[in-house]
């Protein structure tokens, strides 16, 4: 990449020019590209904390020489660390922070005191641009009290348009002054503070997420929503006679998924997963795609879908809607009666959904059993998938992949839009049967633009560190399990044996979140480094390019290559390297902050329905073992805090390795059975706790 040859010369040659245009200019002409384009590679660094200009037209390749980047994490207290990506995070003194607040990216130099990693901040590179919290009045001036609890100071508010008042919640413009002092704009009122819906709005927020898009990307979105076209199906594969159908949950409203599958002659299966062809109608670089881009995923509460996409596209045109004609980029996979891959090819074509199935209407018949009229119209093609789905699940166990049962929360509400009940999602063999064709489908995609060395977009899933397995294996032998000898090389398999440890335990969902939470989470990247969980050596994201946005990048890139003859240039890689790299790591980041958001927000429901069941006694397991007490999980999905001094008899000691809580008399360890008492829900803190009942 461009970027990575201008960090080797300023590396390199330790460049110094009292012009930065000179700067660019030399560069421009040691790399044979516009100064234009260092310019704006050299920004877009900047921007990024790549690199650092120390003094004018003199930049530092970070990290490097007592200077490094990373994320600023505040505290309550004034003082702050910063997060460099490993587990050695660097003290930040409350005077030498420049003003930074928590989530903002800086550059710090270090310096040692006592022997420990301390620095001070020497630029934002990132700045947080809007919070959110309470409307409070101090004398006669309004203030903004964070709900980032690591913002230790109440903000001052300026006048603006928007109108607000005392113990509201609202959203602020952060203005930052030279001196480092803050102040905020209110631009968004949410309501009172007190009130539930509000909370969720707040979160919502807070993460920096909104639920409709601006006028101009609405009408743009709008304007593309028309009929398939006649020169829009030239020279695409004609799929519309044939059966195709979608398989979804009852709630769902975009479809960008749809299947279809035969018989061969000789034994086998020619299965066909086709995926709407959002690529067709966002181009990249639009409007639409920028917001998409920065959004990089749909977001699922219990109440809503915040989309990637404007509903117009995502629920309209790109939904493989029952009876339309869709554009759609099909994957049509031979396989041998064992499901090994005989053969495929990825096309640009066109469908006609047959139909719009659900998982409660299909289960039935891949049982055994009648459904619906609708459904059983399709009962040959869906025994038949139901035959694929349990080879290929055989093939995927056999393999080593993991299936760690961790089932999902679903929320009950009532016509007011309030939560009355929580319980396990179900997740049955219909479920399984579209999970295993995608995972196929993403697999052939991954493995074939590899293998052509094709710039890409893969979901990576790395092997979990020896320490962290190390772990798990002492906290299995403290439930007193003999645990297999740890291999010099961790696979799937051997993480797969220590499932199977505890699969029949009544412990067992307990047990997998600790093995889950040894793994190393999956992240995209533009490199293939195969995914562990699913003992892939290649995998990527293809089947869903209407609510994530690595998929659509896969599909531009699928499209283009498709269209240029199966060949890309040279020079063409070097830009899809650059762009699959931003998607990549953008995508990452909007991932995990998604998934942050849909967890509190599931949090405060929680606190919601259990705050008026406070001093009713309910049987739990412990669920984690802490210094100051035990979580404790109920069947319903809610979790709560025993703190450390409400324990029986006092006195505890906290064992690590084994994730116990000892004293004389007593013991608590993970997997426990226990009886507790709801002695608090706090919608504001999103927090339970318990007391222990003998």
């Amino acid at each position: 990449m461009i970027k990575d040859k201008i960090k080797e010369l300023m590396i390199k040659d330790s460049l110094v020019y009292s012009k930065p245009d000179n700067l660019f200019l030399f560069l421009a002409e040691v790399l044979g590209v516009s100064s234009d384009r260092i310019r704006s590679e050299i920004k877009k660094m900047i921007s990024s904390g790549e690199i650092f200009e120390i003094r004018k037209g003199k930049f530092l390749v970070l990290p490097s020489r007592g200077y490094v980047k990373g994320k600023f994490s505040g505290s309550s207290k004034g003082y702050g660390f910063c997060d460099v990506g490993d587990e050695n995070d660097i003290f930040i003194p409350g005077n030498r922070t420049l003003g930074a607040i928590d989530g903002d990216g800086v550059i710090v130099k270090l310096f040692s005191l006592n022997g420990g990693k301390e620095g001070e901040v020497v630029d934002i590179f990132s700045s947080v641009k809007k919070l959110v919290g309470r409307v409070v009045k101090i004398n006669k001036n309004m203030f903004l009290e964070p709900d980032n609890e690591k913002i230790a100071f109440k903000i001052p508010l300026i006048k603006s348009k928007k109108f607000f008042k005392q113990n509201e919640k609202v959203v602020v413009n952060v203005i930052r002054k030279k001196n480092g002092k803050l102040s905020g704009e209110v631009v968004e009122t949410l309501g009172d503070a007190d009130d539930v819906k509000t909370l969720e709005l707040a979160i919502i927020r807070q993460h920096n997420l909104y639920e409709s898009f601006s006028d101009e990307v609405e009408k743009l979105a709008q304007n593309l929503n028309k009929p398939v076209s006649k020169q829009q199906k030239a020279g695409r594969l004609d799929l519309t006679k044939i059966v195709t159908f979608t398989i979804d949950g009852e709630d769902a409203k975009d479809f960008d998924d749809a299947v279809s599958i035969s018989a061969l002659p000789k034994g086998g299966y020619e299965l066909g997963v086709h995926i709407a062809d959002v690529g067709e109608y966002v181009g990249q670089g639009s409007l639409i795609d920028e917001e998409a881009f920065d959004r990089g995923t749909s977001t699922y509460f219990p109440t809503s879908v915040l989309p990637m996409l404007p509903t117009s596209l995502s629920n309209g045109i790109c939904s493989l809607n029952e009876g339309e004609e869709r554009l759609t980029l099909s994957c049509i996979i031979k396989l041998d009666a064992n499901a090994n891959i005989l053969g495929y090819q990825i096309k640009e074509s066109v469908i006609k959904s047959s139909a719009r199935l659900t998982y409660t209407e299909v289960y039935p018949i891949l049982i055994g059993k009648d459904s619906t009229p609708k459904a059983n119209k399709f009962k040959k093609e869906l025994i038949l998938m139901g035959e694929l789905a349990r080879i290929l699940q055989k093939n995927r166990e056999k393999r080593g992949a993991l299936d760690l049962d961790i089932p999902e929360a679903e929320f009950v509400f009532d016509e007011s839009g309030y939560v009355v009940d929580v319980k396990k999602r179900e997740r049955n063999d219909a479920h399984k049967l579209i999970e295993e064709f995608m995972i196929l489908a993403n697999e052939v995609v991954a493995k074939h633009f590899n293998l052509k060395d094709i710039p890409f977009v893969y979901r990576v899933h790395e092997k979990p560190t020896v320490e962290k397995v190390k772990s798990v294996l002492d906290f299995l032998k403290g439930l007193g399990l003999a645990v297999p000898k740890l291999p010099q090389t961790i696979n799937p398999d051997y993480i797969k044996k220590l499932i199977e440890l505890v699969s029949e335990k009544d412990y067992s969902e307990t047990a997998n979140k600790i093995i889950l939470r040894s793994m190393q989470k999956a992240v995209y990247k533009n490199q293939n480094l195969g995914h562990f969980g699913l003992a892939l050596e290649y995998y990527c994201h293809f089947t869903s390019p209407i609510r994530r946005y690595p998929d659509l990048t896969i599909h531009r890139i699928i499209k283009e290559y498709l269209h240029n003859g199966e060949k890309i240039n040279e020079e063409r890689k070097e830009e899809l390297e650059s762009f699959t790299y931003e998607s990549a790591l953008q995508s990452s980041e909007a991932e995990k902050n998604s998934d942050k958001a849909e967890r509190e927000v599931d949090d405060l429901w929680r606190a919601y329905l259990m705050k008026d069941r406070v001093g009713e006694i309910f049987e739990g397991i412990i669920t984690s073992v802490t210094n100051f007490g035990l979580f404790v999980g109920l069947e319903n999905s809610v979790e709560g805090l025993i703190k450390l001094e409400d324990l029986p008899g006092g006195g505890y000691l906290y064992f690590e390795k084994s994730l116990e809580l000892k004293n004389q008399s007593n013991r608590f360890k993970i997997g426990d059975k226990v009886k507790v008492k709801l002695i608090n829900a706090n919608v504001y803190t999103r927090k339970i706790d318990f007391e222990h009942v003998k």
